[in-house]
């Protein structure tokens, strides 16, 4: 459920053009066609699409590091393309490569950030939270990737941010250092901080998000929290009760769609894989069943598995590399 409250950010009809494609006909190229979305305070948006699909220039644009081409963008109130700095102050942005100073170290760097806010977050309490006092005396340039993203993470959080964009929070994350990002980001979204995410894990979208926006070719194509996005029926493209995958090993080439209703999705992935998706009901399960035992079949291992944000994302966006 969306908040009743005023929105960290309100987007509505983003359109961005780049370019132009060539030197010679002189065509922009339209990476952001029509974008809308909203961000509530205490949830975590989650913005996913593919390589290339406008995710992370959109949210370039929702916060000022990028001239829109046409639409409306609220951030806190104001327009990030117009506001000063005291917009910028309430906002923290951790971005994906970092922009972290390479001869910098953690300690100064951070101390130099804390400095240019009134009531920054006490230093030693978010360094300790997120372990940089392990490696406080390397440089930037010397640090692992993981490394690299808590010390960016810290640098966004200092001001105390009312919202937070994050670009991939957990890329080059050791498991322990996940999880200690993800308990952080949880008790920020529960004293009330608007987050919004990109990211292209799947699990993690699922794990964190209160509602997803999924993005391709520019524009929105599917929006919800995470449970209206697995009861999806990829089928009938509607939402669905209770959707899930059916996996087994049989012979190859059987003719599983003559044997079960259409409202289900049958494939072989590969040769004696089959997959079975849909609303799934003893209904289902009862004429699968009876059709094996009528034709001598005993699959070699069968599982019933719920659909994941990744079966969802690649049902609507495709399952081909961009």
């Amino acid at each position: 459920m969306r908040s009743p409250q005023s929105p960290v950010l309100s987007i509505h009809g983003l359109i961005k053009d780049v370019g132009p494609l060539s030197s010679l006909d002189g065509k922009m190229l339209r990476v952001v066609s029509g974008v809308s979305l909203t961000a509530e305070r205490g949830q975590v948006t989650a913005l996913l699409g593919a390589n290339g699909a406008g995710k992370t220039t959109t949210l370039e644009c929702a916060q000022g590091l990028q001239k829109r081409t046409g639409g409306s963008i609220s951030l806190l109130g104001q327009d990030p393309a117009t506001a000063g700095a005291d917009l910028r102050s309430r906002v923290g942005v951790m971005l994906q490569d970092g922009g972290l100073p390479p001869s910098a170290r953690p300690i100064p760097l951070l101390r130099h950030i804390a400095g240019l806010y009134a009531r920054p977050w006490p230093l030693e309490d978010l360094v300790g939270r997120l372990g940089i006092d392990a490696f406080s005396r390397t440089s930037v340039r010397r640090l692992s990737g993981g490394q690299k993203q808590r010390l960016a993470l810290a640098a966004a959080l200092i001001g105390r941010p009312e919202v937070l964009f994050l670009d991939e929070p957990s890329a080059g994350l050791d498991p322990q250092s996940r999880q200690l990002v993800f308990d952080l980001i949880a008790e920020l979204r529960d004293g009330g901080m608007g987050i919004i995410l990109t990211t292209h894990l799947m699990d993690d979208a699922q794990r964190l998000a209160d509602y997803v926006y999924i993005i391709d070719g520019g524009r929105n194509v599917a929006e919800g929290t995470v449970h209206e996005l697995l009861q999806r029926n990829p089928v009938a493209d509607q939402a669905g009760e209770h959707v899930r995958t059916l996996v087994f090993e049989a012979p190859a080439g059987l003719d599983l769609a003559a044997v079960l209703p259409d409202d289900v999705d049958v494939s072989e992935a590969r040769a004696g894989s089959y997959a079975v998706t849909g609303a799934l009901t003893p209904r289902h399960l009862s004429a699968l069943a009876q059709w094996w035992e009528a034709k001598g079949i005993m699959p070699a291992s069968m599982s019933l598995q719920a659909r994941s944000l990744e079966d969802v994302f690649l049902d609507i966006s495709g399952k081909d590399i961009r």
